[in-house]
């Protein structure tokens, strides 16, 4: 019965998600936002809504493994598997305002995990925690990036405006459409999250595995494939920006966002493990920056690369547990 709640639960979330992000980017394109807007915000804070919901709900059940391992999880399946498979499909362009500004943003707010679950190191603490504090300190970083997403967005509105032009008898008969896709799949989002915790939790205690393995590997997958079938849907239809911005926008909500509620919520406890997927997320994060400066764009030779990254840490993780 677990693995057919878990089975559902990810469907739910997979359906759920893909509707949102239907729905959110209709309304975001109606109102005149550039396709990487739409990816760094709509799309991506929809895409990365499984990982909110499972963080969060396994924060609120004294599950921290699961919420921090999900968060660090998703990440690294993002910048290595989703970017990789993007990639084979259809090299990546990077426009130069993703390459100064988002990813380095991504990279920063990596870095702020890692400052702040260190506290036995820097401040000599019994205990390593995610606590309350830290998680107002990962929100407050948000703010400042969503600031910034708003006064790119109002800069460039009145241009994407005059280049597309919009019927309007045709906006006010979708609208009602394009809100119901958009709180029908949070809603599927929100219950799938919940089958997914649930279950994954319970089948992986039965073979024996940690609840930060647990969130690394079934937990960060499963809650990841949305972004996965959302960056290469977008590839296919070469809207390289949206599939790019997509990712680096759900990293950025993982980090800050997520585990920002995750942690005021409840704060959370952090497995000594944790400590080596969080660096490799770094470094990972800045080997997609090398990548996207040498030739603004991530192409083949690049996904494979780190395609096959993904598949070395799987194996490594798995006997590591």
């Amino acid at each position: 019965m677990s693995y057919l709640l878990l089975l559902l639960g990810i469907v739910l979330l997979i359906k759920g998600a893909d509707y949102f992000v239907d729905g959110a980017s209709s309304i975001a394109r109606t109102l005149h936002v550039s396709p990487m807007l739409i990816g760094l915000t709509i799309v991506a804070f929809g895409t990365s809504s499984p990982e909110a919901t499972v963080s969060i709900i396994a924060a609120v059940e004294g599950n921290a493994g699961v919420a921090i391992g999900n968060v660090v999880g998703s990440n690294i399946f993002n910048i290595t598997f989703v970017v990789g498979i993007t990639a084979l499909l259809n090299p990546l362009k990077v426009e130069n305002e993703t390459i100064r500004k988002e990813i380095p943003f991504t990279l920063l707010a990596s870095v702020t995990l890692l400052v702040l679950i260190s506290d036995m190191t820097l401040q000599f603490f019994g205990v390593n925690s995610i606590t309350r504090s830290d998680g107002l300190v990962f929100l407050l970083i948000f703010a400042v990036f969503m600031y910034y997403i708003f006064e790119v967005a109002k800069n460039s509105r009145d241009k994407i405006k005059e280049e597309s032009g919009t019927d309007e008898k045709a906006v006010s008969t979708s609208w009602i459409k394009k809100i119901i896709f958009t709180v029908g799949g949070l809603l599927a989002i929100i219950f799938g999250g919940d089958l997914v915790v649930d279950n994954a939790t319970v089948i992986a205690y039965s073979f024996g595995m940690s609840e930060t393995l647990v969130g690394l590997t079934i937990v960060a997958v499963g809650t990841s494939l949305p972004e996965l079938i959302t960056s290469i849907t977008a590839a296919v239809k070469k809207e390289s920006d949206i599939a790019l911005g997509n990712i680096v926008g759900s990293n950025i909500f993982n980090i800050l966002f997520v585990l920002g509620v995750s942690s005021v919520i409840s704060p959370l406890a952090v497995d000594s493990k944790i400590f080596i997927d969080v660096i490799l997320m770094i470094i990972l994060t800045i080997i997609l920056l090398i990548f996207s400066r040498t030739s603004f764009q991530v192409g083949r030779r690049e996904g494979s690369f780190l395609v096959v990254a993904y598949l070395i840490y799987m194996a490594y993780i798995i006997v590591r547990n």
